[in-house]
């Protein structure tokens, strides 16, 4: 399943990359800015999954200790 999701989430960025390619994204790829754009993108799209991660971890943690005080 995470295999899945992980090579899903790679493809569409991947595809998002390709997909520009307009006036707009070859002015950004002239000066070297989609560098920064796809840089900063990715760096948020990490940080979501990790705050996620940790995220169900500690409701993992949670459910654990409620399931064995009943």
């Amino acid at each position: 399943m995470k295999k899945n999701t992980i090579t899903t989430v790679a493809f569409m960025l991947f595809s998002a990359l390709l997909w520009g390619q307009g006036e707009a994204a070859d002015f950004m790829r002239s000066t070297g800015k989609i560098y920064v754009v796809v840089a900063v993108i990715v760096t948020i799209f990490i940080g979501i999954v990790l705050f996620l991660i940790y995220l169900d971890r500690k409701l993992t943690k949670l459910e654990n200790q409620i399931n064995d005080n009943d």
